[in-house]
């Protein structure tokens, strides 16, 4: 077992915004998570990779209590992220960014090694060509793949995805979901944030559905788009949710 997360709430004031969510992850796994908008998905990301302490519960990362630790000792433990936003150092190159995601990564590399496993990160995906070129003149998805190359140049055992489908044609969908497919091969443990339906079914091994917070249900992806609870939640009728099975498949 990689992750453990273990009765995890949130709470801001007087809104939960997590609710004793508990999950276990094996590595090698990818793990997508769903569910309504507002639903708490990445504020629980953000429990887990150190941005907010949990009010209660604990989360483990291989075997080590990682509850409330700073994320950059996260990050040196194995844990990397992307975010859904995504803001490089428009001032840099493509290349420093990934450089600098190595630095401050498990390792700590130095600068000399950091470029090496830049280089090898904008290979995977597929960034090479526009290594040289500021970060500001990217295109959309291009940003999206340096904001994981970022993560990865880190050098992850696991890494959290925060909607890097969004904004992205079908085309660029397809291409990042191979790239992601790699990365798994790779080694590196997956949790995926997404709201397209049929790429986070067709990619998960497990799926999680969050609503107001709370955990509705965790499954294969033909259990889950099959439960009611995530029908009437987040997926609208069960024709739909065969549909996205269907195509899930295709």
């Amino acid at each position: 077992m990689i992750l453990d997360v273990r009765e995890v709430t949130k709470q801001f004031g007087g809104l939960t915004a997590v609710d004793r969510v508990s999950f276990s992850l094996e590595g090698g796994e990818i793990l997508g998570l769903i569910g309504p908008n507002g639903a708490g998905k990445t504020t629980l990301f953000n429990c887990i990779n150190g941005v907010y302490s949990p009010t209660k519960g604990s989360v483990v990362f291989k075997g080590k209590d990682i509850t409330g630790k700073h994320t950059y000792d996260i990050a040196r433990l194995g844990l990397a992220r992307t975010h859904q936003i995504v803001r490089p150092l428009n001032e840099l190159t493509v290349r420093e960014n990934v450089v600098a995601g190595a630095c401050y990564g498990k390792d700590g590399l130095s600068l000399r090694d950091a470029a090496k496993v830049a280089d090898d990160v904008m290979e995977t995906v597929r960034l090479s060509e526009r290594a040289d070129v500021l970060a500001s003149s990217l295109n959309v998805a291009q940003k999206k793949r340096l904001e994981m190359a970022r993560a990865l140049a880190a050098k992850p055992e696991m890494l959290l995805l925060d909607e890097v489908l969004a904004g992205l044609n079908t085309t660029e969908v397809s291409g990042m979901l191979d790239t992601i497919r790699h990365i798994r091969e790779g080694g590196v443990t997956i949790i995926m944030i997404e709201h397209i339906m049929h790429a986070i079914m067709n990619l998960s091994d497990r799926i999680i559905v969050l609503n107001y917070g709370e955990m509705i249900a965790d499954g294969s992806p033909e259990v889950v788009s099959q439960d009611e609870q995530v029908i009437e939640a987040y997926l609208g009728n069960p024709e739909l949710a065969e549909q996205i099975l269907e195509e899930g498949r295709a």
